[in-house]
Formats: C-alpha cells, sequence, structure tokens
C-alpha cells in the first residue's frame, strides 16, 4: 500500500489530508494519522485486503437515500445511479398526491420543481424517500423584531437564585429573570445549556459535555410547575442550607433535590398514577409521545446509577458486564430482561424527571413570549456528548465512538484541543435520513425562541482526533453542510425559532457567507473586533450578527480591565510572558474607542476603578448594528469572576458562581437597571 493509496481512501471518506493553521500557513495531515482515524471511521487500512474492502464500502450507494433535502422553488434532483422508473408518486404532508415525471441528464434524474415546504414521502420505482422541502433560510432576528433593534441577556441557569430552589438555578429562576429584564425592554434570554448531564454523577456538571443533548438536566426542573408548592413542600426535608451558599455545591445539593423528587415520584405513583389524574394523564402521554429514545434514556440511567454505585465503581458503560454494554435494545438477554423487571420503577422515575424538566421549560418559554418578548428563551446546543453518556450507550451506530471532537494546534493552543467528545458519524447520518440530528434540534427547539448552536462550523468540518492520539494528530471531516442547512430551515419555521452559530475561532472559507445565506446569525464579541490591535467601532460590527460584550470563557469587562483573567491563570501558571503589559495599552486602546462611539469621555479610569469601564463597553456593543445585542448578566452586574475559565478543571471554580440578588430582583438593582436603561437607549 503506497501513501497515494492511503491518501485517495481518505479523500473518500471525507478527511482532509491538508488544513490551513491559524496563520494561514498550510499544514499536512501524516499517513500515521490518517491510517488511525481511517481506522476509527471503520476503513481497515492494515492490508490491502482491508484496502480494496474500504474502497468497495466508500463506492457511491447505488440506492437512494432515505432522506433527500432541496430548496424551495429548485428542481427536484436525484442520482441517476439509483435508477427507477421515469415518474414517481409525491404524498405531501396534508395528503395531497401529485405525480413526478423524471428525465436522465449525465449522472442525475432531474424531476419538476417544488415549492411547498415540508416532508414529503417519494414513491420511485418500488423504493421509497423523504423529500425534506426547505424554505430559503431560517427564522431571522429581524423577521422577529419587527424594526426594532432587540436586546437581551444572557444568564448561567444555575447561578440564578431563588427561596426553594435548593442551591441550583432552575426554570422558575428562569422565568422570573425573563419578567424583570422584560419589564426593561430585554426580548431574549439567552441560556447556558439545559443538557442532560449524569444523574448518578453530578460531580460532573461541565454544561458542555452532556450526557445526552435530547434531554434535560433533571436539576433543572422546577416540581411546584406541575404539583404546586403545598404538594412539594411536603417532601422537603433538606436543601435549603446550599440557598445561601456563594457557589453551587453541586454533589450535595443535586443528592437533595434528587431525594425530594424521589419522594414526590413515590407519592405520584401512589396517588396520580393509582387514581388516573389528569397529571397523570399528561406523564403518560409524555412518556409515549418520549418513545424509545426516552426509554433508552432512562434505562441508561437507572443502569449508570446501579455500576458507578457497586464495587468497583464502574462509571463507563464501556466497563459493564457484556450483557449491559449493547443499549437499552436487549430484552431476550436474561440479564437485561431481569434487570428490566426489577428496575422499573427507577425507570419510571427518570422518565418522570424528564417529564417535570419538560414542563417547566415549557412554563418558561410562555412566561418569557407572555411578558412581552419577541424571542424568550435562546438555547444552546453542544456541539457533541460525552462518550461516556445516555447517547453513545444507547444510539452507538450514532457516533463516531473512537474519535474525539476537538480543534488543531494555533496561536492560542500550540498543542490543539481534545474535547473528548463524541460527534456524529456523517454516514450514519444520511443512513437514518438525519433522524438524530433531527431528533437534536427539535430537542433544541422544543421550548425556545432561539437555538445558539456552540461551534457551528461543524456542520461544515469536525477536528477529529483518535482516542489515545495528541490533538495535533488529527484531520478535518466532512459534514453535509447543505443538507444541515435545510433541515435547520425547515425546522427553524416549525417551531418559530431563529438560530444564532458561534462562529469564533478558525472559520472556513466562505463559511461565514453561508451563515447569512441560510438566515444564521453569527456572533460579534467585543474582544475579538480589532483591526491590527485597535478595537474595531461598533458601527463597522455586522449586520447579521449578535453582538455580546465577552462569553462565558472570556473574561467580563469588569475582571479584564481589573487584569483578574491574568492575575488568577498567573496563579495557575497559564499566564503567557509579557501579558499584563500588553493589557496595559490594551486598555488604552479600548477606553479611546470608547471614547470615539460616544460611550465615554475624559481619562482612561484606574484599573481598580471598573464601573465606568462596564457602563462603556455595554453601550459600546449595544451601539453596533447587530439585530440583537446579549448583554451578560455577570456584566450588568459589573462582576469581576467569569463563569468558566479554559485549561482548568478544579482549580477554579467553573459552573459553579452564583448571582446576587434573586433572579426576580436583579433588575431591580439600581445599577443593573440603569445599565438596561442605557443599553435600550441605543437600540433603537
Amino acid at each position: 500500500m503506497s501513501d497515494d493509496d492511503i491518501r485517495a481512501l481518505a479523500r473518500a471518506a471525507g478527511l482532509a489530508e491538508t488544513w490551513t493553521d491559524a496563520l494561514g500557513i498550510p499544514q499536512q495531515v501524516s499517513i500515521a494519522s490518517l491510517h488511525r482515524i481511517l481506522d476509527a471511521l471503520g476503513f481497515g487500512t492494515g492490508s490491502p485486503a482491508d484496502l480494496e474492502d474500504s474502497r468497495r464500502r466508500l463506492a457511491p450507494p447505488g440506492a437512494l437515500p432515505p432522506l433527500v433535502t432541496m430548496r424551495a422553488g429548485s428542481r427536484l434532483t436525484l442520482p441517476a445511479r439509483a435508477g427507477g422508473a421515469a415518474r414517481g408518486q409525491l404524498t405531501y404532508e396534508d395528503g395531497g398526491l401529485a405525480t413526478l415525471r423524471f428525465s436522465t441528464r449525465g449522472d442525475k434524474l432531474v424531476g419538476p420543481a417544488l415549492d411547498r415546504v415540508g416532508y414529503h414521502r417519494l414513491e420511485f420505482g418500488d423504493r421509497q424517500v423523504t423529500i425534506a422541502v426547505a424554505p430559503p433560510r431560517c427564522v431571522t432576528i429581524e423577521e422577529r423584531a419587527e424594526g426594532k433593534h432587540l436586546w437581551g441577556v444572557a444568564a448561567q441557569i444555575y447561578s440564578l437564585r431563588r427561596s426553594g430552589d435548593g442551591g441550583i438555578g432552575d426554570a422558575t429562576a428562569v422565568r422570573q429573570l425573563a419578567e424583570g429584564a422584560a419589564r426593561h425592554g430585554a426580548d431574549a434570554i439567552a441560556l447556558s445549556p439545559v443538557h442532560s448531564l449524569f444523574t448518578a454523577d453530578s460531580g460532573r456538571y461541565g454544561p458542555y459535555s452532556p450526557s445526552s443533548r435530547l434531554f434535560f438536566n433533571p436539576l433543572f426542573a422546577d416540581p411546584e410547575i406541575v404539583f404546586g408548592p403545598q404538594r412539594v413542600a411536603q417532601h422537603r426535608r433538606e436543601g435549603e442550607a446550599f440557598e445561601q451558599a456563594p457557589l453551587v455545591e453541586w454533589r450535595p445539593a443535586a443528592e437533595a433535590k434528587l431525594a425530594v423528587l424521589r419522594r414526590l415520584f413515590d407519592d405520584f405513583e401512589a396517588h396520580d398514577l393509582a387514581t388516573g389524574t389528569e397529571v397523570a394523564r399528561d406523564f403518560e402521554v409524555f412518556v409515549r409521545e418520549g418513545g424509545e429514545l426516552l426509554r433508552g434514556h432512562a434505562v441508561f440511567e437507572a443502569l449508570h446509577g446501579k455500576w458507578l454505585g457497586g464495587q468497583p465503581s464502574l462509571g463507563f458503560w464501556r466497563d459493564w458486564p457484556p450483557a449491559f454494554r449493547q443499549g437499552p435494545m436487549q430484552p431476550d438477554d436474561p440479564q437485561m430482561a431481569d434487570f428490566l423487571s426489577a428496575a422499573g420503577p427507577t425507570v419510571r422515575f427518570h422518565q418522570f424527571l424528564q417529564w417535570l424538566a419538560a414542563r417547566s421549560f415549557e412554563e418558561a418559554q410562555k412566561t418569557a413570549v407572555g411578558a412581552g418578548m419577541k424571542i424568550g428563551l435562546i438555547s444552546d446546543l453542544a456541539i457533541g456528548m460525552d462518550r461516556a453518556g445516555s447517547h453513545a450507550w444507547s444510539r452507538q451506530s450514532d457516533l463516531l465512538l473512537g474519535l474525539n471532537i476537538g480543534a488543531p494546534p494555533d496561536e492560542f493552543n500550540r498543542a490543539g484541543q481534545d474535547w473528548g467528545l463524541s460527534g456524529f458519524s456523517p454516514r450514519a447520518l444520511v443512513s437514518t435520513g438525519f433522524e438524530p440530528f433531527l431528533a437534536t434540534v427539535r430537542a433544541a427547539m422544543r421550548y425556545a425562541g432561539g437555538v445558539r448552536i456552540d461551534h457551528i462550523m461543524g456542520l461544515q468540518r469536525l477536528w477529529l482526533v483518535p482516542e489515545g492520539a495528541s490533538a495535533a494528530e488529527g484531520a478535518y471531516l466532512e459534514y453535509p453542510l447543505d443538507d444541515f442547512l435545510r433541515l435547520l430551515a425547515i425546522e427553524s419555521h416549525r417551531h418559530g425559532a431563529v438560530v444564532i452559530g458561534e462562529d469564533l475561532g478558525t472559520v472556513p472559507r466562505g463559511f461565514r457567507r453561508r451563515l447569512t445565506e441560510a438566515g444564521i446569525a453569527g456572533m460579534d464579541v467585543m474582544w475579538f473586533e480589532r483591526n491590527r490591535g485597535s478595537f474595531r467601532t461598533p458601527a463597522r460590527w455586522r449586520r447579521d450578527a449578535v453582538s455580546m460584550t465577552t462569553t462565558h470563557d472570556l473574561p467580563t469587562v469588569a475582571g479584564w480591565w481589573r487584569g483578574n483573567d491574568i492575575e488568577v491563570r498567573g496563579a495557575l501558571g497559564l499566564a503567557a510572558e509579557g501579558e499584563a503589559d500588553a493589557r496595559q495599552t490594551d486598555r488604552r486602546r479600548l477606553w479611546r474607542a470608547f471614547a470615539a462611539a460616544g460611550t465615554a469621555d475624559g481619562p482612561a479610569p484606574a484599573p481598580e476603578d471598573t464601573g465606568p469601564v462596564v457602563d462603556a463597553a455595554l453601550g459600546f456593543v449595544a451601539s453596533s448594528p447587530a439585530p440583537l445585542m446579549l448583554a451578560p448578566m455577570e456584566d450588568l452586574l459589573g462582576m469581576i469572576d467569569q463563569p468558566n475559565l479554559p485549561g482548568t478543571i478544579d482549580q477554579h471554580p467553573n459552573w459553579r458562581r452564583r448571582l446576587e440578588p434573586r433572579a426576580a430582583e436583579l433588575f431591580d438593582d439600581p445599577v443593573v437597571a440603569r445599565r438596561a436603561a442605557a443599553i435600550m437607549a441605543r437600540r433603537p
């Protein structure tokens, strides 16, 4: 086997054998790396026979895929190799029928133009295929704005306080924040991820490493929304001690809340389910509609609790006994059957938790819109899933389990990054009619007016690293961007949800133009809006991006001005030499930019005097032409510390800091109210 053979196979598998780094320098993936990645993709390279078998399986399929996407108004085009009749019968979603005629043009079968948006069924010869006809673009922020320049708040859910939250912010605190923000003209609340983590292991609380993106973190549920405060109070015996803590005490607070929820579930089973009350009927409908996906997740949660609590403790499903490693669909295995029989109440408990969380966030979105918000909640969709989690266990064929999502080496991370997350298999997406992607998007949009897609460049390509290799030994794998964008457009209109893409970092050439054409807003963050060192005037920021002062991974404005981020990273050995001197220069540059934009005057304040800088920064970003400006709560409050410090785990209190005052009173704070008014004044 020659190197050329391996590179040709890599190209056929969708791997990029070369890439361009952040400095614009072309780089080539090594042959050794391509071998490892191809093997992880399931395309053997160990022998000439393996290579030939891989070539055969990568050859274009002879049959139609289960789903074909197209844009409304264009002509339906199918691969000619699919063969079939010269005509097909199309059944529209509403039951209408149409006969479609096709002609062969080169390697394509070309049919008529279709302009009816939706998922339609084409019977073509003896085969069926879903035709997904997409509108030209997603619902845009401009369409929601109705001529206004909107503003909203970005908040970490866990950080929000309310009486009775047990020490962890929840959906009711979100409701209270939305009501307060709406009174001050805000039209959106951008939330941290609500994805399911690991109920049995509450020490794993990083929101961007979810067990499943299809389900909720039940710790964010408020059972009072379903059962009322009096009934819930009967089961609340602990948790109040954590409510005043400055940091979320994840393990003990979670254990206390789950104990309350378990007692409530036992009460629910004994009374509501036994007598068929209205809430019991709602629960049964929820379970029925959740189907096998919900059941699979609940079975995983039950199994994870069983094996994590055993001796030895087995937190990764790969380490479980063989009968329990292959997902939930093994009822014929006697060990799994015995477990499911004995664990029935525990499985129902986890379905119950998802029901409470769904109803909690459904009510939160209703409250936000009812308070006058044009968008309401904006959910956050993580880029991947923890390979030890629910989705990886229950839907193993969906994912590339031998490869981790990461980022190539750049000027900030010379060794590259391995995020330890698993992503979808492009071939599995095509073979399943994109069902895993659609389920994920629908989950993100179901109870929200918008969705932020983390690392949206992953719709086009992902940097994948073989397990056990260094991040620099990865390569980019191509994904079906056109199909993703069309499906997002359909689901955006069906849910009435705007789409925002986190497009920070290394962005492929032409990618942002594709987002604009698809109606997806990018993100402009003040720290990165620079030109040859100087800060770019907000008038020159993008009109098709959301504007922000900062993000959860970056310094707050007050923290940056004080140099707190440099001090904290320096204490951990993470700061670069000369950062403090460079920051002093950047302070002068930023203050000059504020003054030029009319949000500041006079000499620059001292590093310790952060209030005027926060005021100026919020006004500066609000002055951009962006259709939506998002103000992080940490900046509205003038906080020093950022929610997360990348590169740390236990060395820094990531994802733990709580806000003062309570969520219902945050906009009663005079400083917050004044800053909200200043933002409104600059959003005509």
